[in-house]
């Protein structure tokens, strides 16, 4: 089975590479060289905590076939390798030839006399694009060490025991029998390695761990295959997945449970994959069941919280407001009994609105999207014969915004393009039994004949006495951008109202509710006048819509945040 293990750059002394023509030539360019340099010359090694090791710098896998002993086939990283075997060819120059450290020879399948290039790798070659390339990588090398002269900080001996023995590559060694589909895999689209396939073939590899008994080592490890599939397919369910996380990966799920435990305090691409070699190569067999258990723990426990409603509502409301972290969660959940675990989760969202009054929350104001969330999540727990679920998905997937309940005076927001299609929309809702209605009406059509809308100055003064029409039974003196003028929607949707009416916005929702659209239960009471008493005026949304609202968030809210005017 496929292997992964780290090995300094010393180790590979003793291999030879064979470089295939599915490769690309060499092309790397002087500041890609510099930033190896660099980046290796900057890290500093430190002592690992209650060990006698030492952390290392990491280089990107070298994905690799064997072909027969100490000899390999690379699939992919062949670029890194080269430049490396540039860089301590280099450093081998300080010495008389028989001094020198044995260095790992290379061979390009389509450049017959590349191995003897590499041997002298100054000299100027411009027989082929490729030695072209070489050799201005390691006049780069040459260059960036004369450079180095100058300074007095710098040790040329420090920076090649570094290189040697202070920098690892991640070696993955794969049995596949084809290795053109690996590395057409990892190079269209250039999909790297993730830690997640390097973790597993580090719990895959019987190598990796001592055991007395070879065959129960071989039977755990496809148990632990099929339950890494088992874990990986579970969280391929979008509910699940968005439910805990809002990273829009599609596959190697499993990963999410490898960085929560890497607490190694390194964040570069593969130190969760560094944190579990550390664990577990050279180990035993009791050590590879503990942690692939303390894995197991982490999804039964996400598990349990996606299967209990409350739990699902509340934890997947803290995560997506992004008031606590996972980690948090799971060390007390793990630490309390359910109940005591429900209410430090209630206390948890309480801290985070201790300071907030539901009065002061606007259409600008920060907290007020996260506040519409809450209420709607609390709305669907707090009624009994509701068993459906907040679909965090839909929400993380689709940008979400608040959406004023009655439209603003805003005729900015109508673009030309859309403003015969705006028009001709609300004429149908405007009430002719008004005294102004059928004026109104007149006006529209005569601006829709002549295409003054097409004019601001025209279009403007139109539009704010629609607007006042259709907000004409709301008290002036609440503000339109207040909380209790604000609902939950979509941004697709949102979008699509074009600032329109609150008859209009209203046909919007049940148009998106009857074709299988999620709409947030709250947003759905308003706009089909789920507050108001009978028979309510359907095409306008009054101050006593807006009070009988307000009256819903300070019953739902009451226990999470301050509702005192």
């Amino acid at each position: 089975m496929n292997s992964v293990e780290l090995k300094t750059l010393n180790e590979l002394s003793q291999f030879s590479f064979y470089i295939p023509a599915y490769q690309r030539g060499y092309r790397w360019t002087e500041q890609e060289v510099r930033d190896l340099l660099n980046d290796i010359n900057e890290f500093i090694p430190r002592e690992i905590k209650d060990t006698e090791n030492k952390t290392w710098y990491c280089l990107q896998p070298i994905v690799v076939k064997q072909r027969a002993e100490n000899e390999y086939e690379v699939i992919d990283g062949q670029q890194r390798l080269t430049t490396i075997y540039l860089m301590l060819y280099y450093l081998n120059q300080d010495f008389v030839e028989k001094k020198r450290d044995k260095v790992f020879t290379i061979n390009y399948q389509t450049r017959e006399d590349s191995k003897t290039f590499l041997l002298h790798p100054e000299t100027e070659n411009n027989n082929c694009i490729d030695f072209f390339y070489i050799h201005n990588a390691y006049l780069a090398i040459e260059k960036w060490f004369e450079q180095k002269e100058d300074d007095s900080f710098f040790d040329k001996n420090d920076y090649r025991s570094k290189l040697k023995f202070h920098t690892k590559v991640i070696w993955y060694k794969t049995i596949e029998e084809n290795p053109i589909q690996v590395f057409t895999r990892l190079n269209i689209g250039k999909i790297s390695l993730t830690n997640a396939e390097l973790i597993k073939a580090l719990f895959l590899n019987s190598s990796n761990f001592r055991s007395t008994n070879a065959e129960r080592m071989r039977l755990r490890q496809i148990e632990i295959a099929n339950e890494w599939d088992g874990i990986e397919t579970s969280f391929q369910n979008n509910k699940f997945w968005y439910f805990l996380s809002d990273d829009q990966r599609e596959d190697n799920r499993i990963e999410y449970i490898f960085n929560l435990m890497n607490d190694s305090g390194d964040y570069d691409s593969y130190s969760t994959f560094r944190f579990f070699n550390t664990k577990l190569c050279g180990k035993t067999e009791e050590d590879m069941n503990q942690y692939w258990e303390a894995i197991q723990a982490y999804y039964q426990r996400f598990n349990e919280w996606f299967s209990d409603r409350e739990l699902y509502h509340k934890i997947g409301f803290i995560l997506t407001a992004k008031i606590a972290n996972v980690r948090e969660l799971y060390d007390k959940s793990s630490a309390l009994k359910k109940s005591e675990f429900l209410l430090y989760i209630d206390s948890v969202i309480k801290h985070h609105f201790r300071y907030t009054n539901l009065f002061d929350l606007d259409y600008e104001n920060k907290k007020t999207k996260s506040v519409l969330l809450l209420y709607n999540i609390l709305t669907m727990l707090q009624n009994e014969h509701d068993a459906s679920y907040f679909p965090f998905d839909d929400y993380k997937l689709n940008k979400w915004n608040i959406e004023h309940i009655a439209s603003r005076k805003d005729s900015d927001s109508i673009p030309p393009a859309n403003r015969e299609d705006w028009l001709s929309d609300v004429k149908c809702y405007i009430d002719t039994e008004q005294p102004e209605g059928p004026e109104l009406i007149a006006k529209i059509d005569d601006m829709i004949s002549r295409k003054s809308y097409e004019n601001d100055d025209d279009f403007s003064p139109l539009f704010e006495t629609v607007t006042t029409h259709f907000n004409k039974y709301m008290d002036a003196s609440d503000s339109i951008d207040g909380i209790t003028n604000l609902a939950l929607l979509d941004e697709k949707t949102n979008k699509g109202y074009k600032n329109a009416v609150f008859p209009l916005k209203r046909k919007f929702i049940i148009e998106l509710d009857k074709s299988g659209g999620f709409v947030p239960v709250c947003t759905k009471n308003v706009f089909l006048k789920y507050f108001s008493d009978y028979p309510p005026k359907i095409s306008f949304w009054t101050q006593e819509d807006r009070e009988k609202y307000e009256q819903d968030l300070v019953r739902v809210l009451s226990g999470y945040l301050e509702v005192d005017k």
